[in-house]
């Protein structure tokens, strides 16, 4: 199984493999684990009422970090979206509106994962390096 060196980047193949594609199952819902953990219905609230307003709720992290995600569906990702509204962006911090850098991606050593990935929508988000970098693998940066 793939090993990802930056966890926003993997929420980033999350997003696409998990609510975009729906071909990494079952869909994470904060909402259910929080009901299933018996700390309540909803994610906002349970976010607001433990100081977690604009960070990640470690039960969504310590999920993702752990999901293993196999190089044969990785080999089905082609196009990636970086947009403040990703579904999974909300999974992780529902208090969050986007105007931070909590998902910010830092590395895209995590590239070599995804030997078809063809075209990044959103890579305005990323500095002149990394864009740099997509495009020198041939990777359209839009």
């Amino acid at each position: 199984m793939a090993q990802f060196k930056d966890f926003n980047f993997k929420l980033v193949v999350i997003e696409q493999l998990m609510y975009i594609d729906e071909t990494l199952i079952p869909q994470f819902s904060l909402a259910g684990l929080l009901r299933e953990q018996g700390l309540g219905n909803d994610p906002w609230e349970y976010a607001h009422q433990h100081g977690l307003d604009y960070k990640v709720v470690p039960e969504a992290r310590s999920h993702f970090e752990s999901l293993e995600i196999s190089d044969e569906l990785l080999a089905t990702v082609e196009e990636l979206c970086m947009d403040g509204g990703n579904q999974v962006y909300q999974e992780c911090a529902p208090v969050w509106d986007g105007e931070d850098d909590l998902f910010d991606i830092a590395s895209l050593d995590d590239l070599a994962l995804l030997p078809n990935l063809r075209r990044v929508l959103g890579s305005e988000f990323l500095g002149p390096e990394l864009r740099n970098a997509l495009s020198a693998r041939g990777i359209a940066a839009d």
